[in-house]
């Protein structure tokens, strides 16, 4: 254990006496510690608010992905996550693809990170890049370097001439996968998804939700696994969201009309709204209390 991480513990220790003014945040000592925890598996509380115990890591290198932006150390997650990244890779070569370049999982404890992402804390969260992999050799270096394509216009309408029949046959083999609850990608994509839509695909293409920032990737999020009793589920479900349907209607409706070109509207003067905390201003206490556990492990 680093000298910098004993004394950031130290802290964290004192912080449980609630006159402490300065309690350090979540993001310093969650970004402090290099490996996992010395202990069983176990999503600790909700994807965006809690910690990892007894995570793996994404091997560096396999015969069909890569893991990308390696200075970042998030390339470990739970072994349901690892163990559905790999056979995604491989299952992408029946659509043309060589594998899958394979960006952020989680810190090695998940946590709040410093930058990057609000969710990714309990690692049950993937992100996969939207560039199909040309080598899969590719240096520590070059990994820092190369970037993933945008598949969407810039004015955020309609996929751009990135987006390829391929990229819609690996988010269903992506989405059509049990383990899975949802996946985030921009809305151009999920509109196209929609266009080309058949009855059958029902059932994966609910999983497929529209958020902004989604343009380069898209993000895997995988159901609490059974038996992980300190996992939150994210509620409403999938399921709940469309009422058994595809996502379609409400997507094409809000996002086109709402979203990208909102009704005009009397303006009216707000109260200044309370600033909510944020996940760059968590500090332990905010966390379930069985992150302390987790960072305290050898």
């Amino acid at each position: 254990m680093t000298r910098q991480l004993h004394a950031l513990l130290a802290a964290l220790f004192l912080c449980a006496t609630p006159a402490l003014a300065d309690e350090p945040k979540a993001t310093a000592l969650f970004g402090a510690v290099e490996l996992p925890s010395n202990q069983p598996s176990m999503p600790i509380g909700t994807y965006a608010k809690g910690c990892g115990a007894g995570l793996m890591a994404l091997p560096e290198t396999g015969p069909t992905w890569q893991a990308m932006r390696l200075s970042r150390n998030r390339n470990w997650g739970q072994p349901v996550m690892i163990d559905y990244l790999e056979d995604l890779s491989q299952k992408v070569q029946a659509a043309g693809w060589r594998g899958l370049y394979i960006g952020d999982i989680s810190q090695p404890r998940g946590g709040p990170a410093k930058s990057g992402h609000k969710s990714h804390q309990i690692g049950l969260d993937a992100d996969i890049w939207m560039l199909p992999p040309s080598d899969l050799g590719l240096s520590r270096a070059q990994r820092e370097k190369i970037s993933s394509i945008s598949v969407r216009t810039e004015d955020q309408r309609s996929i751009n001439g990135n987006w390829t029949p391929s990229h819609a046959q690996v988010l269903e083999m992506a989405a059509s996968d049990p383990r899975v609850d949802r996946i985030f990608v921009a809305a151009a994509v999920k509109i196209e998804l929609c266009r080309t839509a058949k009855p059958s695909d029902k059932k994966w293409l609910q999983k497929i939700r529209p958020e902004a920032g989604h343009d380069a990737h898209f993000h895997v999020r995988l159901k609490c696994p059974k038996g992980a009793s300190l996992c939150e589920t994210q509620k409403p479900t999938v399921a709940d969201l469309s009422n058994g349907g595809n996502g379609c209607d409400e997507t094409l409706m809000w996002w086109v009309t709402d979203y990208l070109n909102p009704p005009k509207a009397e303006k009216k003067p707000k109260a200044p709204a309370k600033k909510k905390k944020g996940t760059q201003d968590y500090t332990l206490a905010d966390l379930p209390k069985q992150c302390r556990s987790v960072l305290a492990s050898d």
